[in-house]
């Protein structure tokens, strides 16, 4: 299904959609319209959709992506053919109308220099960040939605030495890792197909000889099978998780391990992700930028303090 095909039901934010300089556009339940550029949020107010129109229009694009949108299953995801990504919502979840927000792809390759030229983060902190991924350092990139997380580990991942082979697991493909050797893989969990989770994906990634293992998200389940994969040879991977700092990320991976796998002691579980993660990298969305607000180095767990023993990698402070 080409683009073009997909805009005739999306007509009145076509404007939107062809604005390279609109990064998402958010509709909402009582018919208005929004969207973000340069990290800030504005209305739309010339925008408007009939809801039943809408509606259908979603129901078809689903169908042609090959989801279900209907109230058996009212929540989209999906990665429309230009590479955006698509979340929509309808009635009974949200009403009166629906929901839709379209994270918006560019095909533009972004550079670290492009976040050094952004005052993201330094040209020291980038540097140092580069040399550690390259030696094969394990880093969780943590903040909160639409900070950056992706298009950080994206960048960052650049410094994979060219003869590792990668392997790529997401919900919703968004990363577009260069590299030579790449195996990217999609889940597939509200399709007409059979239902295809992290967790699958990541251990069967283990089968398919991976150098690195990059994660989209942290969220689930997968954890604990991420978790075992750092600690058995796949040192150097990269991973995003939602949290509010980056020492809170330490925390949120320890307890989406511990939902899975309540057996072991939350100890055990931290002493476990202090010996496989070296290092956090925080970022944060401000108005109009985005910043890497810390970044910390990890040097294993304290049992009987029980917390995580880390030091500030002082870098980061050109960009906070």
């Amino acid at each position: 299904m080409s683009f073009d095909l997909i805009l005739p039901f999306l007509r009145p934010i076509e404007p939107l959609l062809l604005d390279e300089s609109v990064s998402e556009i958010m509709g909402n339940p009582d018919g208005t319209w929004w969207f973000e550029r340069d990290g800030i949020i504005c209305p739309e107010a010339s925008v408007h959709f009939e809801p039943n129109k809408l509606r259908t229009g979603l129901e078809v694009i689903a169908n042609h992506l090959g989801k279900r949108l209907d109230e058996d299953n009212p929540l989209l995801h999906a990665q429309l053919p230009d590479g955006s990504r698509i979340a929509a919502v309808i009635p009974p979840v949200v009403r009166p109308a629906p929901a839709l927000t379209i994270r918006k792809f560019t095909s533009r390759r972004f550079t670290i220099d492009d976040l050094i030229a952004r005052d993201t983060l330094g040209r020291s902190l980038a540097d140092y960040l580069s040399e550690q991924i390259s030696c094969g350092k394990t880093i969780l990139i943590s903040g909160g939605t639409g900070t950056g997380k992706t298009t950080l580990l994206n960048i960052l991942a650049q410094a994979i030495p060219e003869q590792e082979r990668i392997v790529v697991i997401e919900d919703t493909a968004e990363l577009h890792i260069e590299k030579p050797n790449v195996l990217a893989a999609e889940c597939q969990t509200d399709t007409f197909k059979a239902r295809i989770s992290f967790d699958d994906l990541l251990k069967s990634a283990l089968r398919w000889r991976p150098d690195r293992i990059i994660l989209g998200e942290v969220r689930g389940i997968e954890a604990r099978t991420l978790l075992d994969s750092f600690n058995t040879g796949h040192a150097g991977s990269l991973a995003t998780i939602h949290a509010n700092s980056a020492e809170r990320a330490l925390h949120r991976f320890a307890n989406l391990v511990m939902r899975s796998h309540a057996q072991t002691t939350f100890s055990d579980t931290e002493a476990e992700i202090g010996e496989a993660v070296d290092f956090v990298v925080h970022i944060e969305r401000q108005p109009g930028r985005r910043i890497v607000r810390e970044v910390l180095a990890i040097h294993g767990y304290d049992r009987e303090g029980k917390r995580f023993l880390i030091e500030p990698v002082m870098e980061a402070n050109h960009a906070a």
